[in-house]
């Protein structure tokens, strides 16, 4: 009962300190009380200032960040697209450059016929086999390739046709030891054969002791017996060999080709026969008719 009392008298105290604190403050007499106040929570309202302002740089830094995030991860995501379609690109260009060398190649040789092929296999025999030298095209009995046909890209001679499947062929390299090629020499005129070696750069035998070939000499087919067109580059003499107990000379032969980084080839399917104007009366790959020389067969 006290207590309900004194509520009444409470509030009229609160009511009356209420007018005389705003009676105060009008006359100004709460100027230094206000001032001390306003020194002694300066400190608090700039430390809570600087909190607020902090706080919101923090906001705005994570959302900033976020951002970049996403924004790093699209420009990654095109760095890689760009990078894919450049590589592309550039092999659209270096194989756009090898077809339109072997269009030109084709160009200069149109009596020939010819088929463009892809290497698709390198066929490696076992440690006693000597088929380390022969490569697979996507060219095959369904495309008209037959055995025996010569193969050559736009820089020379490849070699020839030694297996035929329905839609694949394998290549007998000119390195291989397996290989001889009826070959002559540009500048002297020298007729030799040239033989693939294991291991080394082909040797070209059988060269006539009287004649003077020179290193940097350009070696092309010699068209003998029939079997390759005459004038397909092979390569080029960088030794010459003499030796008073041989009845012949022989050179080592740097082929033009390389054929560790072979690709594309081009089978000639058919070529004017020696001597001939027209087409050849003989298919590339049938028996070749036996060369007028004292070197052995190709």
């Amino acid at each position: 009962m006290r207590r309900l009392r004194l509520r009444p008298l409470i509030l009229v105290a609160v009511i009356v300190g209420a007018f005389a604190i705003m009676a105060f403050d009008a006359f100004g007499f709460l100027a230094p009380v206000d001032n001390a106040v306003h020194s002694a929570l300066a400190p608090l309202t700039t430390l809570f200032t600087e909190a607020r302002t902090a706080a919101g740089d923090m906001v705005s830094t994570a959302r900033d960040l976020r951002t970049l995030r996403q924004r790093n991860n699209e420009l990654e995501t095109l760095v890689e697209r760009l990078t894919v379609e450049n590589l592309q690109l550039s092999e659209v260009v270096t194989e756009n450059e090898k077809l339109r060398s072997f269009f030109s190649f084709a160009q200069t040789n149109p009596t020939y016929d010819f088929r463009g092929g892809q290497v698709v296999a390198r066929v490696i025999g076992d440690s006693a086999s000597v088929y380390n030298n022969i490569i697979q095209i996507d060219l095959g009995e369904q495309h008209g390739i037959k055995r025996g046909m010569p193969v050559v890209t736009d820089r020379g001679f490849v070699g020839r046709i030694v297996q035929v499947y329905p839609r694949s062929s394998e290549i007998l390299l000119l390195t291989d030891p397996n290989s001889s090629i009826n070959v002559m020499t540009q500048a002297s005129r020298a007729p030799g054969s040239l033989s693939g070696r294991p291991g080394q750069l082909p040797i070209m035998d059988f060269i006539p002791p009287d004649i003077e070939i020179s290193v940097g000499e350009i070696v092309m087919t010699s068209g003998l017996g029939g079997t390759f067109p005459k004038g397909l580059v092979v390569g080029q003499v960088i030794d010459v060999l003499k030796n008073d107990d041989r009845m012949f000379q022989q050179a080592v032969i740097r082929p033009t080709v390389d054929f560790d980084r072979l690709e594309l080839v081009l089978v000639i399917t058919n070529f004017p026969a020696e001597g001939s104007l027209g087409p050849a009366t003989t298919t590339p790959g049938a028996a070749p008719t036996a060369a007028a020389t004292s070197m052995p067969p190709q």
